[in-house]
């Protein structure tokens, strides 16, 4: 494909892009879309359409997240307008339907390599947010257990004695397996934070159980540590009620790469 074609195609589909107000969200309408892949009539490009909702569905994805179906009003001629049907399509809907045109149209060669870049652009961003977000909650729960610390050692409790609450804490919110066994189960090394390893959802709980005992700890002037090991064991055992009431045992969920990466 010559250089000036790619350049003429790619502005196209720059310039067919529309963004929901609200959300920044990327969109294409389907029949702009037609008269970009080289579609003369509509009844053509809505099999390639039905297609690529095919393809969707086999790949267990939801179709409505992708494919909108929406009534546009066009002009006919002398002021006139009727309504047409039309649909809004997400960046994913896009390239699967550059997947089932016809190969050997330019414009769907040129679509299918634009659209399969756009995706993984818009994946590698995706990822980027989880894991920002993945280790803002990690830095709370660090905070969070450096305070803990500091209160219960202000309360009679050694360093060896917040090791022994943590990992009390940790048997509670992980149906019975202790720090250590969640390191075995999870593969994770012996010198490396059990917390480095654990999703987001899990990092999170946490850190609520242990602020909650940091609160109450300071609240009702709790001292020593049988005292601060149950009020510990006990938050986390809420905190560990309410993921389940969700379905969630966070035991079960997998690993995630070592943040310390």
């Amino acid at each position: 494909m010559k250089k000036e074609v790619v350049i003429q195609l790619h502005s196209q589909f720059e310039g067919i892009v529309h963004i929901v107000s609200d959300s920044g969200v990327e969109f294409w309408y389907a029949r702009e879309l037609q008269e970009a892949l080289g579609y003369d009539r509509w009844e053509n490009f809505k099999k390639v359409i039905e297609k690529a909702i095919t393809s969707c569905e086999t790949l267990g994805v939801n179709v409505l997240d992708h494919f909108r179906d929406v009534t546009k009003m066009a002009k006919i001629g002398f002021g006139a307008e009727r309504p047409i049907e039309d649909i809004m399509l997400t960046r994913y809907a896009c390239y699967l339907i550059a997947q089932n045109g016809d190969p050997r149209k330019e414009q769907i060669a040129f679509a299918q390599t634009y659209f399969a870049v756009q995706t993984r652009k818009q994946e590698l961003i995706e990822e980027r947010i989880r894991l920002r977000e993945r280790m803002q909650a990690r830095q709370k729960l660090r905070e969070s257990e450096t305070q803990l610390s500091k209160n219960i050692y202000e309360r009679g409790v050694d360093d060896q004695g917040f090791g022994r609450i943590r990992s009390k804490g940790d048997a509670a919110l992980f149906g019975g397996n202790t720090t250590q066994a969640m390191k075995s189960r999870l593969g994770v090394p012996d010198k490396h934070p059990l917390a480095d390893f654990l999703p987001t959802v899990t990092i999170a709980a946490k850190n609520l159980a242990t602020e909650i005992t940091n609160y109450n700890v300071e609240q009702h002037d709790m001292y020593g540590e049988p005292a601060i090991t149950g009020e510990h064991i006990l938050n986390n055992t809420s905190v560990r009620n309410m993921l389940a009431e969700r379905g969630i045992k966070p035991e079960e969920l997998p690993p995630e790469e070592d943040l310390k990466n």
